[in-house]
């Protein structure tokens, strides 16, 4: 990306008449992680969004409810705002398809494709679904019912006018092509360019007669008609940047858009409609259109019917903005379709933002107030070890990837990142012991180096968790001493590094640890019903099965021993399983691998007591299922009908080592 240039960020405009959900918040949440990453880069951000407030669907609620259409949209367009404020959005403006100014520049671009003979008038008979708010030809109709929502549609005849679409089919064909980051992620490219490669496309038709439709912006060319709301909406990415408040006046600067964020479900009115549009108005593509994927929840789609779906403020409410924010980007690769399950955003607060990154910040503050007087000690180079060299290199390594990943929207693995260097820290503290090393004066430079080193490692932190937690990662700042300044949407510093001498401001933690195990809209679920039925014994693949100490060994030959692969395996991230109280289900790096192991250790350790802990386990072990989780080896560990402990090494070893 040009270094210079300025970025422009859109999300959709949603529909006023929807109530917001998490779907809304994703794409905005994205699109907000965007803006406040490049402004921290130091680059001209305009992130918009906003609400699409014309169409049928609006006539007909604000007809329901007897008022008029405008005192509708003027109710309900301040929910999403409402939103936007509690979820921390840093949007620059929020346009309005009823702003007197948007109209104006809709009517612009539509008198311009007329005044080139690219709108014309005919006749047209189709199938009309009033939801999509768009005509479908009849081999797209299947049993009288909408191809994209599934609900009935009516067959209409009208004299409409129609924009010349499909004479732009192989030019945005041949861009598409030559363009590979134009449509992502890929499986969304391919759509695009297999519907465009295997069908004529037609022409699109832009109006709708008063006379069913009154609730639109007038045609500029004949006053019985309104403008069909997707050509309305779509012309708001250039409408904004005419009207609505931007630091640098010369707002046009920022088209082309740098990125359109929208879900799958619009990517054709986006790829399609919108680009064909803008070559007819002789104006440059957007570089990239994104098209996400969908949330269900615990496996099924949402609906009002079921009652599942997931209220961004009671989310809010309960788990906060930030580690809300987290989860939705951290959980499924953004592209993808995800669940949401309120239990997998309880393991992954609880393993990676409690147990990870707060319990980090909490430990090595603790450490510095307590060894070093609350102050950042002074750094000897001369002392450092092969640790510390091994700490600085690996965290620049994952610091550049994270920055990477989040330019090609790859949240999850920018976030992995992050938590890769939260990893290094607790494996750094494990190895140095600054306990013990505080016990011996002798050794008080080694001690030094080492809480110097985890404090500039969190300090690093703070930029790329930014975007993410903004209100986390100001917390941290706090905590470290850094002073850090919020303004508009970026973050900066007094000093942005951490130096000796600096003063910790140790407060609470960062991500209390969740016990609730209510599951998402019912009651709260007891310990009883969480802990799963008794079932047959069979092969435990988790720890030894108990024998009595009564009971005669059994004695196996060297060469059955030989067949058991006994190998070292790190803890990378640990997280109870739902609705057990014994079962933990762990990440383990075994070198050339990582893998997931289940294991019946719950009720001795926490998963957060877990993380960078090196652990043997048996690793030729068949794969086996518990609880709907398969588990990929066995963790050893001592204790008849209790775990007592676990087997583990007394030297660092690299994970995968062979156990003999």
């Amino acid at each position: 990306m040009n270094e210079r240039k300025p970025v422009y960020i859109t999300t959709p405009i949603y529909y006023v008449n929807d109530v917001p959900h998490i779907g809304h918040a994703y794409t905005t949440i994205a699109a907000d992680v965007l803006a406040r990453y490049w402004r921290l880069r130091g680059r001209d951000v305009f992130f918009l969004t906003g609400v699409d407030e014309h169409g049928q669907k609006v006539q007909q609620a604000a007809a329901k409810a007897g008022i008029d259409p405008q005192a509708h949209c003027d109710a309900l367009a301040p929910q999403f705002q409402h939103l936007w404020r509690r979820l921390n959005i840093s949007n620059d403006a929020f346009v309005r398809t009823t702003d007197r100014q948007h109209q104006v520049v809709v009517q612009r671009c539509l008198q311009q494709l007329y005044d080139r003979q690219l709108i014309y008038q005919a006749d047209y008979s189709g199938w009309y679904c009033t939801f999509d708010e768009r005509f479908w030809t009849e081999k797209d109709v299947a049993d009288g019912l909408c191809p994209d929502c599934r609900r009935p549609v009516e067959r209409l005849s009208e004299h409409n006018y129609f924009f010349k679409m499909g004479q732009y089919q192989q030019q945005l064909l041949r861009h598409i092509l030559e363009q590979p980051d134009f449509i992502r992620p890929e499986s969304r490219r391919n759509e695009v360019l297999g519907f465009l490669s295997s069908q004529k496309l037609g022409d699109l038709s832009i109006s709708r007669p008063k006379a069913r439709l009154s609730w639109g912006i007038e045609l500029p060319f004949d006053r019985d008609y309104v403008t069909y709301v997707w050509f309305d909406a779509l012309v708001n990415y250039l409408s904004a940047l005419e009207y609505l408040p931007i630091d640098n006046p010369a707002g046009r600067q920022f088209w082309p858009a740098t990125v359109h964020l929208v879900g799958k479900d619009i990517l054709t009115t986006h790829a399609v409609y919108w680009s064909t549009m803008l070559m007819a108005l002789d104006l440059p593509l957007p570089q990239m259109i994104f098209a996400h994927g969908w949330w269900t929840v615990d496996g099924e789609k949402m609906s009002k019917s079921r009652g599942n779906v997931v209220d961004p403020h009671k989310m809010v409410d309960e788990f906060g903005t930030d580690a809300f924010r987290y989860f939705l980007l951290r959980e499924v690769p953004f592209g993808q379709d995800g669940d949401f399950s309120r239990f997998s955003m309880i393991a992954r607060i609880n393993s990676e933002l409690a147990g990870g990154l707060g319990n980090l910040l909490s430990r090595s503050l603790t450490m510095i107030d307590r060894f070093a007087g609350g102050t950042i000690p002074s750094h000897d180079t001369s002392v450092d070890t092969p640790l510390e060299h091994n700490l600085t290199q690996r965290t620049a390594e994952l610091l550049a990837d994270a920055d990477v990943h989040v330019e090609q929207l790859r949240f999850s693995r920018a976030l992995e990142a992050i938590g890769e260097i939260v990893q290094l820290c607790d494996r750094y503290i494990e190895k140095t012991a600054p306990w013990a090393l505080a016990k011996h004066p002798e050794q008080r430079p080694y001690l030094n180096n080492c809480l110097y080193h985890l404090a500039v490692t969190l300090g690093s932190l703070i930029r790329p968790l930014y975007p993410f937690m903004p209100w986390t990662t100001v917390n941290m700042a706090q905590q470290l001493g850094m002073e850090p300044q919020e303004h508009k949407g970026s973050l900066s510093w007094k000093d942005p590094f951490l130096r000796p001498g600096s003063k910790i401001q140790k407060a609470g933690p960062l991500f209390p640890r969740i016990e609730a195990t209510t599951p998402l809209g019912g009651p709260p679920v007891s310990d009883v019903a969480a802990t799963p039925r008794p079932t047959p014994p069979r092969p435990s693949t988790t720890t030894a099965p108990p024998s009595p100490a009564s009971a005669a060994p059994c004695q196996i030959t060297i060469e059955e021993f030989a067949k058991i692969q006994l190998r070292t395996a790190t803890v990378l991230r640990a997280e109870r399983v739902p609705k057990s109280e014994k079962l933990l289900k762990l990440h383990v790096d075994l070198g050339h691998e990582q893998r997931q192991i289940v294991a019946g250790i719950g009720k001795k350790y926490d998963p957060t007591d877990l993380v960078g802990k090196t652990l043997v386990i048996v690793a030729n072990l068949k794969p086996a299922t518990l609880m709907g989780i398969e588990s990929q080896g066995m963790v050893l560990a001592a204790g008849d009908t209790d775990v007592q402990g676990l087997v583990t090494v007394l030297e660092p070893v690299t994970p995968g080592t062979k156990v003999k």
